[in-house]
């Protein structure tokens, strides 16, 4: 009795790792997971390291700028040698963004590797003399470049390069941004296209974090905070005047994104030549720029998004942020969309709040990630955002305001390649 105890013993785990692997498949949950252990690891290092040396570059960039505003002179001829190279150089890379998006949806051709340098310099450039543009999608871009790289180095198979496509969107905005779980979220959101795939899941998470550490504590490079002060109770009539509040941010979403399709729509009509079309864009913006002194407005505008949090400011400034970044990416310069989309939301927020009994803070912290929610079509990812930046306690107006400005800023994003109709089925 005492031997067939013992056998039973020995042989019980046995069987149970047995059923378990005939149920669950173990051995391949193992080797997906170790397989995307290392190219998560290595997309993640990657980004972070690719955003580092971008966010030491702009840093560079914009303190120059700023301490050298007649280099504002020079935007046109600047624009013409990005336009030039993009044009007889950048083959596809000069779709950006929507490339991403159009490979994970067909996978026509490798994202070629040049897109890492040229919209790296492209960006920097256009903020050293004075664009309206942000970073996001510099990273983004360099991100989704290099990873799609190691499809090539690993020959992965479609399913495997959607994967890793997701996760050098996620790492670049990670790193750009600091907030990984936005990254993972956003990446996952944006590229949805239609029927979710959790095999995603992971890979997105891991290279988000990996992206993070690599650049914020492997490099050092550090990310602008921004504080909301003061939260409002949790009473009908303050969510009310924050739906309220997300309708003027969805609406304000909309005319950012029409602002730059026009504006893009109207430079291809007219202008022939590519190169010359951020000639003319450059011109426009020092014109407007030196004739109604409006320093505020070029290059990233960090320091007004924080002015938007603690002060009230020109009920104007979400306008001409958004005029300024349309004519500036709409003719042909590089660099984001989504800080300009920042500084709107921030600013329209704070302006609101001459009519809203609302914290100032809190009404800027939801234009913050509102606006970018309406243009971006991802009311998750710019929730987790908003927590990640000002805290979780903001969450239930964060969230109200996304997902009020994700509704009413209608189909048509910023990214004119994203596939929102076989996502959500809106109701218009």
């Amino acid at each position: 009795m005492v031997s067939i105890l013992i056998l039973f013993r020995l042989i019980w785990p046995c069987y149970i790792v047995k059923e378990i692997n005939r149920h669950f498949s173990l051995i391949p949950i193992l080797r997906y997971l170790l397989i995307w252990l290392g190219l998560g690891a290595l997309v993640g290092i990657l980004a972070g390291s690719a955003s580092a040396g971008f966010l030491v570059l702009l840093d560079w960039a914009t303190q120059t700028r700023d301490s050298n505003l007649w280099l504002l002179t020079f935007l046109p001829i600047a624009g013409f040698g990005i336009g030039y190279i993009y044009h007889h150089y950048g083959a596809n890379s000069i779709k950006g963004n929507n490339l991403l998006l159009e490979e994970l949806y067909l996978h026509k051709n490798p994202i070629p590797f040049r897109m890492t340098p040229f919209v790296l310099f492209g960006t920097i450039f256009t903020h050293l003399f004075g664009g309206s543009a942000g970073r996001e999608g510099t990273a983004v871009q360099m991100g989704g470049s290099l990873a799609d790289q190691l499809t090539k180095w690993f020959s992965l198979d479609q399913e495997s390069r959607r994967i890793i496509l997701i996760c050098g969107v996620a790492g670049g905005f990670s790193s750009v941004f600091g907030t990984p779980l936005a990254g993972a979220l956003f990446s996952l959101e944006w590229m949805l296209t239609g029927k979710f795939k959790p095999k995603s899941i992971f890979p997105a998470f891991w290279a988000a974090f990996v992206a993070h550490w690599v650049c914020e504590l492997g490099w050092g490079i550090g990310h602008t905070h921004y504080v909301i002060a003061e939260l409002a109770p949790f009473t009908i009539p303050n969510l009310f005047w924050m739906i309220l509040a997300g309708v003027a941010f969805g609406l304000s979403a909309r005319l950012f994104s029409e602002t730059g399709h026009w504006v893009g729509y109207g430079f291809k009509r007219y202008i022939a030549y590519p190169p010359l079309r951020p000639v003319v864009g450059g011109l426009l913006v020092i014109g407007i720029v030196y004739f109604s002194n409006a320093y505020d407005y070029v290059g990233l505008g960090v320091p007004r998004i924080v002015e938007a949090f603690e002060t009230p400011l020109p009920w104007y400034d979400f306008l001409a942020k958004t005029g300024l970044t349309g004519l500036t990416l709409g003719s042909g310069f590089k660099g984001g969309e989504v800080t300009p989309l920042f500084f709107t939301g921030a600013t329209l927020g704070n302006a609101l709040s001459l009519w809203i009994p609302l914290p100032l803070a809190l009404l800027a912290g939801c234009g913050f990630v509102g606006v970018f929610s309406g243009t971006t079509n991802t009311p998750m990812a710019c929730t987790v955002m908003g927590m990640e930046l000002f805290g979780y306690e903001a969450g239930v107006f964060l969230g109200i305001a996304c997902l009020v400005a994700f509704v009413v800023s209608g189909r048509n994003g910023i990214y004119s390649a994203q596939r929102i109709s076989t996502r959500f089925k809106l109701p218009y």
